[in-house]
């Protein structure tokens, strides 16, 4: 018998994280990449915590809410890390739910098996491939980044790319220079949305101090908006 999927919380009802679709969300445990901002530091380890509901109490609670609910979001963490997200999906659409996935897109081959059983996908791209060790800690990873968005782009369902900015990471000018490197990719709706401070992984992320100006990134985005049909900011 293959492992359960290791889930480290569960929101019961988000109208967000999937649009246009009432969810629920399941944040599985464990991420190899090491953002400063993280807001869910809790979900880096690749064990769950005591108080963190089973894959079967999870299914329990979709079992009591297949009338009420739309969709099941699988974020993290980082959902493709883990074998048993494929086993997970299929339980999910057996009981009749649409299924998304939050990713940064590390494990491109596990993101083909999952494609066809999605009905969308947000991917969170952190930089441009020379920054990556910068921004995630992690070295290596780009390729494997830009695998999964070129697979995205050939799947036949919505989807978003969302880049997280932090102006401890990004000057305006870097921004742009993200920009210009997504800028050869067909991208159906990009999405900046700016970091918060609070409960971040790295102690120097948790307080802003000089803030991006709205004004500016909404000027870039102008300047931008002609490489895709959807260019937009979440503040």
């Amino acid at each position: 018998m293959s492992a359960a999927l290791r889930v480290g919380g569960l929101t019961p009802l988000t109208s967000l994280d999937y649009p246009d679709h009432l969810a629920c969300v399941v944040f599985t445990q464990g991420c190899p990449l090491r953002c400063g901002y993280c807001h869910n530091p809790h979900l880096l380890d690749r064990q769950s915590a005591a108080e963190a509901p089973s894959w079967n109490q999870v299914l329990d609670f979709l079992q009591r809410r297949q009338q009420l609910l739309e969709a099941v979001v699988f974020s993290g963490g980082e959902p493709t890390q883990q074998a048993a997200l494929v086993d997970a999906v299929a339980q999910v659409r057996a009981l009749g739910f649409q299924v998304a996935l939050h990713t940064a897109g590390l494990y491109p081959q596990r993101l083909s098996i999952l494609l066809p059983h999605l009905s969308w996908v947000g991917l969170d791209i952190k930089a441009t491939p020379e920054r990556y060790p910068i921004i995630c800690g992690r070295p290596r990873v780009a390729t494997q980044v830009v695998n999964s968005l070129e697979q995205l782009l050939i799947w036949e369902r919505p989807f978003e790319v969302r880049l997280t900015l932090h102006p401890k990471d990004y000057t305006l000018a870097q921004v742009g220079d993200l920009l210009d490197w997504l800028s050869r990719y067909p991208i159906p709706h990009l999405v900046l949305q700016i970091a918060r401070g609070g409960s971040c992984l790295r102690p120097e992320y948790q307080q802003i101090i000089t803030p991006f100006s709205t004004a500016e990134l909404n000027q870039l985005i102008q300047d931008s908006a002609h490489h895709w049909p959807r260019l937009s900011l979440r503040t």
